[in-house]
């Protein structure tokens, strides 16, 4: 078994599952920006989703150094295991976040217009 290449396939995985997460806070970002400072969390949904994205690119640099260090080399052994300790405290911070984010959201109203089909 090659663990270098588990190794690598799990950063792979791991730096997709970022990408979701990321394009969800693009997406969150976008819809309290349209809801504009009226909005009640504006400044603190600002903060937290701006935070997130942060720490979701440093967890992306950290994953794709993690993948091109070579595990089975002894001396790059102890960084990998200090890279991946803070990409893993860094995917905690970013899941508690995001918790905080779900919790402030915008509820968008209108999304779905009623039509009407007829005199029901």
């Amino acid at each position: 078994m090659n663990i270098n290449h588990y190794a690598t396939k799990k950063s792979v995985a791991e730096s997709m599952l970022d990408v979701a997460l990321f394009m969800a806070n693009v997406t969150q970002l976008k819809a309290v920006l349209e809801q504009g400072t009226s909005f009640q969390y504006y400044a603190t949904l600002i903060v937290l989703i701006s935070i997130s994205l942060f720490f979701q690119v440093m967890i992306g640099i950290l994953l794709i150094i993690t993948a091109r260090l070579n595990l089975n080399d002894l001396a790059k052994q102890p960084r990998l295991n200090i890279l991946n300790n803070a990409a893993t405290a860094l995917i905690f911070i970013t899941v508690i976040l995001n918790i905080f984010i779900t919790a402030f959201g915008v509820q968008k109203t209108g999304l779905y217009p009623t039509r009407n089909f007829g005199p029901y």
